[in-house]
């Protein structure tokens, strides 16, 4: 299966021609993808399916998948207590042209619509009972065990990568070391929710991760809302007050106030004033 583009080019599947690719998931997962429910992204395409299924196809350059493979949504069915589709299949390809691999998956479908884009710009209405369950999943996520570590961005996370995305943007005098990694999945944001059931889905990037990642991602993606950053950081508040925690809030505002901060970004100053309260935090000991 190939696309035309150079060798080790990063792929926008918004724009680039999948037929073939559909066609050949069709083939393998011997199932039909209904065409008036495609959602094409940059490096995934989703579609329904015949049997009431859903189906996520993403391509990934191979320097981008870990020596532990890519099979996130697989390997976090075995998740229990966390609230999420449940995996029926797959499928996996390399590509004949380029150093690039592609997977499918195959999950039942959501219970409810995704809660709204990734960095929402108005609070979403949701009832104490969803918050409820956020919370429940996201408490039995911490309490298992994996071999995986989580790629948010799909970049590995190390304690290499947190020191060094905390130094490059604050202070450098307190320590960056983390003291607790637990299973996290890491690319936790609005559009990776449902409501008004809640399901967490989009496992790609779970793994091995400093306690926090998780809150500290969600309440990033909040901040154009004050109140529904302040919400999630009450509700997350045994992780944000946590010293792993502050770290990670830390770690999710140097990715908002970095070298590729937007100067129209409404999340920029409630980052930097939370980073501030942090930073003088973590000084004190």
């Amino acid at each position: 299966m190939t696309l035309s583009v150079s060798t080790g080019q990063a792929v926008d599947l918004r724009v680039q021609p999948v037929d073939e690719v559909l066609a050949r998931v069709e083939g393998s997962l011997q199932v039909r993808l209904l065409p008036d429910t495609v959602v094409r992204k940059r490096r995934s395409v989703g579609a329904r399916t015949s049997r009431d299924t859903w189906v996520r196809i993403e391509r990934r350059l191979l320097d981008k998948i870990p020596d532990q493979g890519w099979n996130g949504t697989e390997s976090a069915a075995r998740l229990e207590g966390v609230a999420q589709p449940q995996w029926h299949g797959c499928v996996v390809w390399r590509d004949t042209d380029e150093p690039a691999m592609w997977r499918a998956d195959e999950t039942e479908l959501l219970p409810g619509n995704p809660v709204g884009s990734a960095i929402l710009s108005e609070a979403p209405e949701l009832p104490d009972s969803w918050w409820e369950a956020l919370n429940a999943s996201l408490d039995a996520l911490a309490t298992h065990h994996t071999g995986r570590t989580a790629t948010p961005d799909t970049v590995t996370i190390t304690q290499a990568l947190v020191t060094e995305s905390i130094r490059s943007v604050f202070s450098s005098d307190f320590e960056t070391t983390v003291g607790r990694w637990v299973p996290a999945h890491a690319d936790l944001n609005w559009a990776n929710m449902t409501a008004p059931a809640f399901s967490l889905f989009d496992w790609e990037d779970w793994g091995s991760a400093p306690l926090g990642l998780d809150s500290a991602s969600l309440w990033a993606s909040s901040l154009a809302v004050p109140a529904l950053a302040d919400r999630v950081w009450h509700e997350r508040r045994s992780d944000f007050e946590s010293r792993d925690g502050k770290l990670m809030t830390l770690f999710a505002c140097s990715k908002i106030l970095g070298p590729y901060a937007h100067p129209e970004d409404p999340r920029l100053e409630p980052a930097r004033r939370m980073a501030a309260r942090v930073v003088e935090e973590l000084q004190a000991g």
